[in-house]
């Protein structure tokens, strides 16, 4: 694993993110101060993965973990990660070797959707970039719903 000396404020940045974010401004604000990592630099994911972060697993397979987000814009706030990265830090550098990861986390999202009684509609979101809001360098997959959702977000 390459180690990247920004990984201790990262990780900092990101739990300050996580737990500390209430409103849109917070969220860009922790997306654009978010370094992205060398696609091998672990990420507060990676730890929740290892168990060395507590989170509450709603779902969990050999590929993919589905844990509450500690900062739920919705009553329902899922997010769903695979295990292994494998160079997947956003959407953006998915390769063609991502077909199956990908098609597993959303395929898990509509498991996790049901799970949660989520039968008149969520939403599915994917950040990609600082613009898009991604403050994690691990794919990830949101679902948010339990409420009336509008659009556009805001």
């Amino acid at each position: 694993m390459k180690n990247n000396n920004n990984t201790g404020e990262r990780i900092s940045v990101l739990t300050s993110h996580f737990t500390h974010s209430t409103s849109m401004a917070s969220e860009k604000e922790a997306a654009l101060a978010a370094i992205p990592p060398d696609s091998d630099s672990p990420t507060i994911f990676d730890k929740i993965i290892n168990k060395e972060i507590p989170s509450t697993v709603v779902y969990e397979d050999d590929k993919v973990l589905a844990f509450r987000d500690i900062n739920p814009q919705a009553p329902v706030h899922i997010l769903i990660i695979p295990k292994v990265r494998d160079g997947l830090t956003g959407i953006s550098k998915a390769e063609e070797r991502h077909f199956d990861i990908l098609g597993r986390l959303l395929y898990t999202a509509k498991l996790v959707a049901k799970q949660e009684g989520l039968a008149e509609g969520y939403r599915v979101v994917i950040n990609d970039g600082p613009q898009g809001c991604q403050s994690v360098y691990h794919i990830h997959v949101h679902v948010i719903g339990g409420r009336q959702l509008n659009w556009p977000p805001g």
